[in-house]
């Protein structure tokens, strides 16, 4: 079993403001109406008026107002850190046309700029779920490794910035052929994460072309993203070995394994129940 460990994004959202995008169906049929606010002040205010509550409302925990897009909230009586995000509705021309909230966007702000812009966490959990669906729940499982690994090293003193959304985004593109071993063999869900995670490590213009799946932008926009991912896939090379060894007495007494040795064994390992 693959444990949870994962911080938690929360919206707050203004519903008496939103944008919409005038090529819409809904927008050309009349059904908005015009006001003189602003995203910019809107969202503002929201910030500002979201921070004053939640210091008054958990005053054991620590509210760090220094980020610029969320409030993070962390200790007291909170299980885990939660991210508080402010915003508002954006009505896109495939909301408009379809209703679904799959296709209803958000704005939210960057106070350090500031500016305000677009995001669709609705349409990303709509195509993470439909590809692990695909993946025989492989996916969420693969996503999850990856937040305790990192989680772990960074509890271990090894500093690993790689945010938990472009972790989902990257895994996203893995072989879901491979994932789908996992439904029947668990320790393959280690293997092609290991596997797919040094395929970047190895080829960063592959890696700087992979899309977050809401499509907006491309998951390594920073330098210290990628290098986050290396850190990471660094951690992972050392998990597959150390449980392929736990798997197979040869590796386990023989010379240090090679990764491929180590998938093999992973694929190919069943862990009862």
């Amino acid at each position: 079993m693959v444990r949870g460990v994962s911080d938690v994004d929360l919206l707050t959202l203004d519903t008496d403001f939103l944008i919409y995008q005038t090529s819409g169906q809904r927008a050309r049929s009349g059904v908005y109406t015009p006001t003189p606010k602003t995203s910019l002040s809107v969202l503002s205010n929201l910030r500002t008026e979201s921070e004053k509550i939640l210091k008054d409302k958990y005053p054991a925990a620590t509210v760090d107002t220094a980020g610029g897009k969320a409030i993070a909230i962390s200790g007291g009586s909170l299980p885990r850190p939660v991210d508080v995000v402010p915003s508002h509705w954006y009505d896109t021309v495939d909301y408009q046309a379809s209703g679904l909230e799959r296709d209803r966007g958000v704005y939210i702000l960057d106070k350090k700029v500031p500016t305000t812009f677009s995001n669709y966490p609705f349409l990303h959990i709509h195509r993470i779920n439909q590809q692990d669906i695909a993946a025989a729940f492989g996916l969420k499982k693969a996503i999850r490794l990856c937040k305790n690994v990192k989680n772990d090293a960074i509890e271990e003193g090894r500093k690993i910035v790689f945010p938990s959304f472009d972790i989902a985004s990257t895994m996203y593109h893995s072989n879901l052929a491979n994932l789908r071993v996992g439904a029947y063999y668990e320790l393959a869900i280690l293997a092609e994460t290991q596997r797919f995670l040094d395929e970047l490590y190895h080829k960063p213009q592959t890696a700087r072309s992979l899309m977050v799946p809401d499509g907006s932008r491309r998951i390594f926009d920073t330098d210290e993203k990628y290098d986050g991912l290396k850190s990471l896939s660094v951690e992972m090379d050392d998990l597959a070995k150390q449980v392929a060894k736990e798997q197979n007495v040869l590796l386990r007494y023989g010379a240090e394994p090679s990764l491929g040795d180590s998938r093999t064994v992973l694929n190919g390992a069943f862990v009862p129940s």
